[in-house]
C-alpha cells in the first residue's frame, strides 16, 4: 500500500472512530435525556402520560434520520477532502522521487522545487544544497582529470622520449640525460604521492604522531633549504620569530609538509619582493605565517583555495589543487585551523595556528 492510499485510509479510520463514537454515545444517552426532559416538564404541569411513548419515538425517528444523513454526508465530504490532502502530501514526495532517479542517473543539475509544506521544503532546500556541492565536486574531478593528464603526459612524454633515444642510438648516455630522466619521474611520484595523501586524508587514515615539539629549529631548516633554490634577482625569504618560542603537541613530520606546501606556493607565485615566514604565540596556540608580495588571489577565489581539486583560473592556477587540501586537512588532524588573506597583485598570506604543549 503506498503512500497516498495509507494517508487516505488513516484519515478516514478517524473519521470513523469519530462517528462511531457519536453515534454509539447519541444512540445510547439522547433517548434516555430526552425522557428526562420530558418528566421535567410533567412536573411543571404538562399532562404528557399518553403521548410520551409516541414523542420518544418520534424523537429515536428523527434523531436516526438526522444521524443517518449526517453521517453520509460527513463522510463523503471527509472523505473527499482526505483524498485531496493525501494528493496534496503525495504529489511533491512523487515528483522529488523523479529528481532523484534523474539525479541518480548522473543528471547532476536536476533541482528540487519548493514545497508548502515546511518539512518537505526543509528537504527539498538540503537536498539543493547537497546536489549543488556534488556538482561543485563532479565539475573540479573532471578538471582534476584533465590536469593530472595534462601533468602526467609531459614527463611521460620527455621519459619516453629520452629512453627510446637511448635505445636507437641517437642519444649519448651523459649525467645530464640521466638527471633530465630523475628529475621527471620524481615529478611523476610527486603527483602520485599527492593523490595518495589526499585519499588518505579524505578517508581518516593518515597517521599523527603527535609529540612535544619546538618548531623552531624545523623553520630555521626549512627557510635555508628554500633559501638556496632563490636566484639572485628572486624574492628574499626571511625568518622572523622569536627565540625561543613555545612548545607545541604536533607532528614534526606532518607540520614540515604543510609548511613545505605553503613555502613551495609562494616560491611559485612571487617573482621578486619577499616571503616572510614568521611565528608567534597567544594564550592557547602558536600560529605560524607565511607571507608573501607575490600575484594575490582575486576575492572570488578566496573561499575555495582549501577546496580538493580546485584550481584557480588566474595567476595561481599552476597546480593540481591538491595541496592546500592536504595541508588543512593535516593542520585539522593536529587540532589547528589555517586561514588565508590575499589582495591581488600584492601578495598572499596563509596562517595556521598548533596547540600549546
Amino acid at each position: 500500500m503506498g503512500l497516498r492510499s495509507r494517508l487516505f485510509f488513516s484519515h478516514l479510520l478517524v473519521l470513523v472512530v469519530g462517528i462511531g463514537s457519536l453515534v454509539i454515545t447519541g444512540k445510547l444517552s439522547s433517548p434516555r435525556l430526552f425522557v428526562i426532559h420530558l418528566e421535567q416538564l410533567e412536573g411543571r404541569g404538562f399532562n404528557l402520560r399518553y403521548v410520551r411513548t409516541s414523542l420518544v419515538d418520534v424523537f429515536e425517528t428523527a434523531w436516526n434520520r438526522g444521524t443517518f444523513w449526517s453521517v453520509v454526508v460527513g463522510t463523503s465530504g471527509a472523505g473527499i477532502l482526505s483524498y485531496w490532502l493525501a494528493q496534496r502530501i503525495v504529489q511533491p514526495l512523487t515528483q522529488m522521487e523523479k529528481i532523484t532517479q534523474k539525479f541518480a542517473a548522473g543528471n547532476l543539475e536536476e533541482r528540487m522545487p519548493n514545497s508548502e509544506i515546511p518539512e518537505l521544503n526543509r528537504f527539498s532546500t538540503s537536498f539543493n544544497r547537497m546536489a549543488a556541492s556534488l556538482q561543485d565536486v563532479e565539475q573540479r574531478r573532471r578538471e582534476l582529470i584533465g590536469d593530472l593528464t595534462h601533468e602526467l603526459r609531459t614527463p611521460l612524454t620527455i621519459v619516453r622520449g629520452n629512453l627510446e633515444e637511448l635505445e636507437d642510438g641517437t642519444l649519448v648516455p651523459n649525467p645530464e640525460v640521466y638527471h633530465r630522466l630523475v628529475k621527471e619521474t620524481r615529478r611523476l611520484e610527486r603527483l602520485v604521492n599527492d593523490l595518495q595523501e589526499l585519499s588518505k586524508a579524505e578517508a581518516g587514515y593518515l597517521p599523527i604522531d603527535i609529540q612535544r615539539l619546538n618548531v623552531r629549529p624545523l623553520l630555521e631548516n626549512l627557510v635555508a633549504k628554500f633559501a638556496d633554490q632563490l636566484l639572485e634577482n628572486g624574492p628574499q625569504l626571511v625568518l622572523d620569530c622569536p627565540s625561543p618560542l613555545p612548545l607545541v603537541l604536533a607532528d614534526g613530520d606532518r607540520l614540515e609538509q604543510v609548511l613545505v606546501n605553503l613555502l613551495g606556493n609562494a616560491l611559485r607565485h612571487t617573482a621578486s619582493g619577499s616571503i616572510t615566514v614568521r611565528a608567534w604565540g597567544d594564550r592557547r596556540s602558536l600560529w605560524i605565517e607565511v607571507s608573501d608580495t607575490g600575484s594575490g588571489i582575486a576575492p572570488e577565489d578566496l573561499p575555495h583555495v582549501f577546496d580538493r581539486f580546485w584550481r584557480a583560473k588566474g595567476g595561481r592556477g599552476t597546480g593540481t589543487g591538491i595541496g592546500l587540501a592536504i595541508s588543512r586537512r593535516l593542520v585539522e588532524l593536529q587540532g589547528g585551523q589555517i586561514q588565508v588573506k590575499s589582495q591581488l597583485g600584492e601578495g598572499t598570506t596563509f596562517r595556521f595556528s598548533l596547540p600549546l604543549a
